[in-house]
């Protein structure tokens, strides 16, 4: 019963800070121009 009660309060925290956090919408910035490298360049 304990692990039951703790898992629906950790639900329930975890969808708070969901809901919060779409409230606050999102966070004003420019995204880079430049691409990010994902992979290491290969020497000849």
């Amino acid at each position: 019963m304990r692990a039951l009660i703790a898992a629906a309060i950790g639900l329930a925290t975890a969808f708070a800070l969901v809901l919060i956090l779409t409230a606050m919408g999102t966070p004003s910035g420019d995204t880079s121009p430049k691409p990010l490298l994902t992979t290491v360049p290969a020497h000849p």
